[in-house]
């Protein structure tokens, strides 16, 4: 079975050894996604809602890149530092994924790599392609 990967460019991947996403047949697996800006920094701190649509937004992207889609997504994980503001990320989660909800789960974890950071997501898909 043909393995596809899909790289972020970080130089903790090959530090760390793993990649942003991998494709083995018709399932797709994003790793844990942080909100990071354009610029490397943490995007919006301190802006659940913002950092949500950003994670989703990388992630999918990548996802992207190896034939998948919203609609392919049968399962997300959303670490999360905060559970009280769990709303603001299930919002956006939703508006995301209305559609063809997947799985989904979201956890209160003591950090995250920056302690700027709300939230990380991880994305599993089965694309039909």
């Amino acid at each position: 079975m043909s393995r596809r990967v899909v790289s972020s460019g970080a130089p903790w991947e090959s530090l760390y050894g793993y990649r942003r996403t991998v494709r083995v047949g018709n399932m797709v697996f994003v790793a844990g996604t942080a909100p990071v800006g354009d610029d490397g920094k943490t995007f919006a701190p301190g802006n659940a809602t913002a950092q949500a649509r950003r994670c989703f937004e990388i992630a999918l992207r990548a996802m992207g890149e190896l034939g998948g889609g919203p609609q392919h997504v049968v399962r997300t994980r959303m670490f999360v530092t905060d559970i009280q503001r769990g709303d603001e990320f299930g919002r956006v989660h939703g508006e995301i994924f209305g559609a063809h909800p997947p799985a989904a789960t979201m956890v209160e974890v003591s950090a995250l790599v920056n302690p700027d950071m709300l939230i990380e997501i991880e994305l599993d898909a089965v694309v039909d392609q």
